[in-house]
């Protein structure tokens, strides 16, 4: 029989990196369900099974755990279901509509709808606070921005023309961010098949041909100057 050496005082056994993203995952999961407000860095603590000087050794203050869930996991929440799928896709409205309904058939198999987590942040986090409506922004900023740019890209091969990239990236993503509001507010994920639908009702006419014609089919067309 071998007695196994016991560890030498002090030594780490424990598992930094492991527990910090444990409290990024209860902290992300708390301000989705709850709010930013109505979590409670003791309902945090329980729930992620850590001690007070655990947590603000990875996050000094609430304020600083809640910036590492937007940049960390809201970011890149979009980049997954928004900017990889878009980017991806054939075009830009292909990329959107299927976006629109993956989300819609994943919600109704789910059974019910929490909400975009960069909407719902934005919601209340964007008046409390000028940090955190600057991580927030800059998401938004960062999705309009890939959907104008795959849009500007189909363009260069003769797609979509007459439509402005810079304003149908801006009401794509404010019509999912208002879909996905009044879906949580309703329960029901068939706004967002709605607002899909009125989205590619502004799709210009293939037989419309002509600088004119595309003028008039712009998403929401620029005023003219005098």
């Amino acid at each position: 029989m071998t007695v196994q050496p016991k560890p030498r005082p002090g030594k780490r056994t424990n598992d930094p990196e492991g527990m910090r993203k444990k409290v990024l995952d209860v902290a992300e999961d708390a301000f989705q369900a709850r709010g930013y407000h109505a979590s409670s860095i003791g309902d945090l603590m329980a729930a992620a099974d850590v001690s007070g000087g655990a947590l603000h050794h990875h996050f000094p203050t609430k304020k600083a755990l809640a910036l590492a869930v937007i940049d960390e996991r809201v970011a890149a929440a979009v980049e997954e279901t928004w900017i990889a799928p878009v980017l991806a896709a054939a075009s830009a409205r292909e990329g959107v509509r299927a976006v629109f309904e993956a989300v819609a058939a994943e919600l109704e198999q789910q059974g019910f709808v929490r909400g975009c987590p960069l909407n719902n942040l934005a919601h209340e986090l964007s008046l409390a606070d000028p940090d955190f409506r600057t991580a927030l922004a800059g998401i938004f900023a960062g999705w309009r921005r890939a959907i104008a740019d795959k849009l500007r890209a189909d363009q260069q091969v003769g797609k979509d023309e007459g439509t402005d990239p810079e304003r149908f990236a801006a009401l794509t993503v404010a019509a999912y961010s208002g879909a996905m509001s009044m879906a949580k507010t309703a329960q029901d994920a068939g706004v967002l098949r709605d607002c899909l639908a009125g989205l590619e009702r502004s799709a210009p006419s293939p037989s419309q041909g002509g600088s004119a014609a595309r003028r008039r089919n712009r998403i929401l067309p620029r005023p003219r100057t005098p």
